[in-house]
């Protein structure tokens, strides 16, 4: 196995607690998370890993309070524009996962424009997956599959796991070798379903707001002593 992996995603958890834990409001504990953001890309990109994918906010969140959705709209926008052209200059590819139609027109714009400025970069690849569902996501992907079987372009019997894996949203790339869910949870939440069929699982306690890279190294290093069989004997090829 490879040291590091190449595909890191990460579920950002705990930014409202942590807020909460120091009197503060939750919106607080999400504005101190894109700091986090960005260093721990750095440090990601730093060790080697080429792509990775950030779960920033999921479709069940849009049931949350309107006051901190809004919020979080806002704060990917505010994110965007403030570091939009340093990704470029680090020849960062940015994409942004989930479903856009319910989106406000300004962050839907943004997504645009970065996406289209930096589909050329050949950097690390950082996907944000903002308004995201992994059961939405096999859905729409299925249902496009229909449409082409239905227009007569593609056989039914043709549709493969290497063809589904071509419409979704991270088709082309390998699937997550390593994910990490900070804040204590021990599930994957909605998250990269499809993809995730043989990842690793790391959780850990820590709230995403206090996340270092000294935590990002812990992470890493029980990684590589992973065993990663893919379904095989201990030891096999």
């Amino acid at each position: 196995m490879d040291d590091i992996p190449t595909h890191l995603a990460i579920i950002m958890d705990g930014n409202g607690r942590w807020a909460s834990q120091r009197g503060l409001p939750r919106t607080r504990g999400h504005a101190k998370g894109v700091e986090v953001v960005r260093d721990i890309a750095r440090v990601a990109a730093d060790r080697g890993v080429q792509c990775l994918t950030l779960f920033s906010f999921s479709s069940e969140n849009r049931a949350r309070p309107k006051a901190e959705v809004d919020f979080l709209f806002t704060l990917l926008e505010r994110f965007i524009e403030a570091d939009l052209a340093d990704l470029h200059t680090r020849n960062v590819c940015l994409r942004v996962l989930g479903r856009r139609d319910d989106l406000p027109f300004k962050l839907k714009s943004l997504i645009t424009h970065a996406e289209t400025l930096t589909s050329e970069n050949t950097g690390q690849r950082l996907q944000i997956a903002f308004n995201y569902g992994g059961r939405e996501e096999i859905a729409d992907a299925a249902s496009r599959l229909a449409k082409r079987v239905v227009a007569g372009t593609l056989d039914a019997n043709a549709i493969t796991p290497e063809v589904m894996n071509t419409e979704l949203l991270t088709g082309g790339l390998p699937d997550p070798d390593l994910l990490i869910r900070t804040g204590g949870e021990h599930r994957i939440s909605n998250f990269l379903l499809w993809q995730c069929a043989y990842t690793e699982l790391y959780f850990t306690d820590i709230y995403f707001p206090d996340f270092s890279e000294q935590d990002l190294d812990t992470a890493l290093d029980a990684y590589k002593k992973r065993e990663r069989r893919f379904g095989k004997l201990e030891g096999e090829a």
